[in-house]
């Protein structure tokens, strides 16, 4: 059976604290469960005060058998930032933009460069998708051909994400970029002229990501938008500005995806009862989510385990006030 956890973004302290509730001990080897296998849906890096100890237990559990582990899109992030192009000497597949060295800075100081450079080894032997048979786990979309796509590249390369696999993956316009894009990002939106929001970072975005797993009520960004957000506009996307959404059966098997940032106040909740999204924004001061599944295929809320960010934890001792309030 699998406890599947969401994204970390190298917030070891509550990782650790969401792996002891649910049962699993730190040993001489890794952190394990007797009869439980931990799965992680990515995006170990980047945000969090713990990176190198985040990468640290996820690996170690990871090659020692007891948890799985998929490719998150700061994982991919890291390798684009890390590769040159082979078109453009001293330019990168991830550009080095104010805003990319932004999200990246917190690993880069935090890591050594060796640090790193074995983190990116490890991050190139990841899968992107798992399909275990009763339940799946993806960072951001499940798309069948979209995953067997990226999984050619992949194979192709001896099943690692090489320095010419990822280089074959950023080059835009292609069926992988569109592909890697897809299940490690998630189908966005192009918002109207003139509209623009602002980022987790606060850098300006001109796109929205779009709730792809279900039909929208109807094709506005309002009700596009995932997770829902009173800023975008409620107004009628365009026909042939409607992304392809791959949507997702409701008689498929249980799904479990991250990278959603869903809102750090609120209560972690099913999508439907064959899905589930795991981050609720531990990186933004809300919770570590895991779902711990026992091979039902209709999800039970009651499985949603999580810890709560340090900051909003309301049995955390206060600094005594020194002055009235």
């Amino acid at each position: 059976m699998f406890d599947v956890i969401g994204d970390i973004h190298g917030h070891a302290d509550a990782l650790k604290a969401l792996l002891e509730k649910l049962g699993h001990r730190e040993g001489a080897e890794s952190w394990r469960h007797p009869g439980r296998t931990a799965v992680f849906v990515g995006d170990f890096v980047d945000r969090g005060p713990g990176i190198a100890e985040t990468l640290s237990i996820v690996r170690r559990m990871v090659e020692s058998g007891a948890a799985m582990a998929v490719l998150g899109n700061h994982e991919i992030n890291a390798l684009a930032f890390a590769t040159e192009r082979d078109d453009c000497p001293g330019e990168y597949c991830r550009s080095h933009s104010e805003r990319n060295c932004a999200i990246h800075a917190a690993t880069l100081s935090q890591l050594s460069q060796e640090e790193r450079d074995s983190a990116l080894e490890w991050f190139r032997t990841l899968p992107v998708a798992l399909d275990l048979g009763g339940v799946r786990v993806v960072h951001a979309c499940w798309d069948d051909a979209a995953i067997q796509r990226l999984a050619a590249v992949i194979s192709r390369e001896g099943g690692a994400l090489t320095p010419r696999a990822v280089r074959d993956l950023h080059r835009k316009g292609t069926p992988e970029f569109d592909a890697m894009e897809l299940v490690l990002k998630g189908p966005e939106v192009k918002l109207p002229d003139g509209v623009v929001l602002a980022d987790t970072e606060g850098h300006p975005r001109r796109r929205i990501r779009a709730r792809w797993f279900a039909p929208p009520r109807e094709w506005s960004y309002s009700s596009l938008v995932f997770p829902p957000s009173p800023l975008v506009p409620a107004i009628e996307i365009p026909a042939p500005q409607r992304p392809r959404l791959p949507y997702y059966a409701e008689s498929a098997p249980p799904l479990f995806f991250g990278h959603y940032w869903m809102p750090a106040e609120s209560t972690p909740s099913l999508l439907a009862p064959n899905l589930a999204c795991l981050d609720w924004s531990i990186a933004r001061g809300g919770k570590l989510v895991a779902y711990a599944w026992n091979g039902e295929r209709v999800l039970d809320p009651a499985k949603l385990i999580w810890v709560r960010h340090a900051s909003a934890d309301p049995t955390r001792p206060r600094p005594a006030r020194t002055m009235p309030a």
